[in-house]
């Protein structure tokens, strides 16, 4: 038993790193993205660290009966798009072998086979879905409003200087007002090709047909959230410490905010996180990221040296005189 079970493990340890080194590839030279390529070599080790010498003793080719079985829509790929779906696929259901089988006689691969196949899902997010994560994954530059009685006006003024994602955050004014400024926002940003997002409320996201929806700690759960929104939407998550990032990647989350990286009015009585989460998030953060919390045109070069490549604002943008002008500036730091 416990060798058939061997069998079982070896055979889909080898699927799950073979597919994984096919879209590491497409990351690395079809994508040019470091971080995608970097998570999907970290993968790899992990899995290779299970593929312990006793399980590849296991392996009995030879006898394999399901060598010679095959399927036409395996010869041949369409596209790029194909490729990746179908390796993809071959990883997730390979993981979720090893989740199971692994259950039997090793405890420790159920559990890491599990969240890898977590993280492999936030992987075909990134590859895979719809144009509303590719221009996520494009944005340097996200603004997150305030309350202002010029709020279409700034936004508007805004989206001409080139932003591209903007959160609707108000926590007080009446549900009656925030849908119209939602729906009206939504609009806007359509109209420039730019994504808007909901700040805490699911029910205004799905409302207005946002494209997504920025959740607090607080908030409801990210894979409650793509349910009722639907996994095409984007669905991003606050994080102020390393721990809190890791449980936002295994949830699923599409992006999250780092921070507050400096002392903010927006978080009241929120201690800042520093340059040190920063650094942390550039080595270890797979998903895009955005440094949020006091970030201006006075300390945004600190945040890009510690390797902060994306920031999300408030007060500089929605403060400004004129925010155009100051989203072309937060732009150039960005490179």
């Amino acid at each position: 038993m416990q060798q058939a079970i061997y069998r079982i493990l070896d055979a889909n340890l080898d699927r799950a790193r073979e597919g994984l080194r096919i879209i590491e590839e497409w990351c690395r030279f079809g994508l040019n993205n470091p971080s995608l390529a970097e998570e999907c070599k970290k993968m790899r080790q992990e899995l290779a660290v299970l593929h312990t010498w006793e399980i590849r003793q296991a392996r009995d080719t030879p006898s394999d009966v399901g060598t010679e079985l095959s399927h036409p829509r395996e010869e041949t790929r369409d596209s790029i798009e194909s490729l990746l779906q179908a390796n993809l696929a071959r990883i997730q259901e390979a993981l979720r072998v090893l989740e199971e089988y692994g259950k039997l006689c090793l405890p420790e691969m159920g559990g890491v086979c599990k969240s890898l196949r977590y993280r492999v899902y936030t992987l075909e997010s990134h590859l895979l879905n719809s144009d509303r994560h590719k221009k996520l994954y494009r944005s340097s530059l996200y603004l997150v409003t305030s309350s202002s009685e010029n709020l279409l006006a700034i936004v508007d003024d805004a989206l001409r200087g080139g932003l591209t994602l903007v959160q609707y955050r108000d926590k007080s004014t009446d549900d009656n007002i925030r849908l119209v400024k939602a729906q009206q926002l939504c609009k806007l940003c359509h109209d420039y090709g730019a994504l808007l997002l909901v700040n805490d409320r699911v029910d205004l996201a799905l409302a207005v047909d946002a494209d997504g929806v920025h959740l607090g700690q607080q908030d409801i759960p990210i894979a409650l959230a793509k349910e009722i929104l639907g996994n095409h939407k984007i669905v991003g998550r606050s994080t102020t410490n390393p721990d809190e990032m890791q449980n936002a990647i295994a949830e699923g989350a599409d992006y999250i905010g780092v921070g507050p990286v400096y002392k903010t009015p927006t978080k009241p009585g929120k201690e800042p996180a520093g340059l040190e989460y920063i650094e942390y998030a550039a080595q270890n953060c797979p998903i895009p990221w955005f440094a949020i919390g006091g970030v201006n045109l006075t300390n945004i070069n600190y945040v890009v040296a510690a390797g902060g490549q994306r920031v999300a604002v408030v007060r500089s943008i929605m403060e400004s005189e004129q925010p155009s002008v100051t989203v072309r500036q937060f732009l150039g730091c960005l490179g």
